[in-house]
Parts: C-alpha cells; sequence; structure tokens
C-alpha cells in the first residue's frame, strides 16, 4: 500500500481514507455509486480516486454496463504479494 514516494493510506486526506472504505466494504463501484455511498460531492470523490491512484491501491476498469463509466476497485494487496512470493 506503498508507493515508490513513501506515501500510503495514511498519509492521504480523510476524503480518499472513506472512498478507500466504501471500495472495500461495497466491493467495486462507479464514482457514481461512490459518490451515493459516501455522500461525498462528485468533485471530492474524483481528487480522492486520483489520490488512490497514485498510491496505486486501486484499479480502474471499464464498466461494461455502461462504458462511458469507470469501475474502480481495491487491488489485492495479498493476492500480489503471494504472487511475488511464487515467483
Amino acid at each position: 500500500m506503498t508507493d515508490s514516494d513513501g506515501e500510503d493510506i495514511a498519509d492521504l486526506p480523510p476524503s480518499a481514507k472513506l472512498v478507500y472504505k466504501v471500495l472495500e466494504y461495497d466491493g467495486p463501484l462507479t464514482q457514481k455509486g461512490i459518490v451515493e455511498e459516501s455522500m461525498l460531492s462528485a468533485r471530492t470523490v474524483r481528487y480522492a480516486l486520483e489520490r488512490l491512484d497514485e498510491v496505486g491501491v486501486i484499479e480502474e476498469d471499464v464498466y461494461f454496463a455502461d462504458a462511458r463509466q469507470n469501475l474502480y476497485e481495491i487491488i489485492d494487496q495479498s493476492a500480489e504479494a503471494d504472487a511475488a512470493v511464487s515467483d
């Protein structure tokens, strides 16, 4: 949960931490879904997603139900660690 600059989730603003928790509890969501669940403004959610992406803890996929939107989810850190150990 750390990127090359040494920043991790603990260093992020409260809005980014809230968005992380929403994704952790509710699974993959679109930006609109995150806005509804977190009750944050769309602009705040966009900024939080940018910050979480910079730290490298979320990934962005195409939302096939509506290709104009993206689906955001937390990257499974334990699966990546297991893959690195097995290599």
